[in-house]
């Protein structure tokens, strides 16, 4: 697993949309959540490529999901 952080940037590079559309999922739950360093937003770049490769589903759909 990538234990390494990654930037608003380059979420929205992977995803093929803009930053600021990077934000608005993430504060709406549909992604897995961000991880704050000091002022700044960062995503475990494992979450982020599991999370394409199962297709993007909302993050509470995959929460809700797993609890089965």
């Amino acid at each position: 697993m990538h234990k390494e952080l990654i930037t608003p940037q380059l979420v929205a590079r992977l995803l093929g949309v803009s930053t600021k559309s990077v934000r608005r999922l993430a504060a709406a739950g549909k992604m897995p959540p961000p991880i704050r360093v000091g002022r700044l937003l960062r995503w475990r770049a494992g979450a982020i490529h599991e999370w394409i490769d199962a297709g993007c589903p909302a993050e509470r759909d995959r929460r809700s999901n797993s609890n089965g």
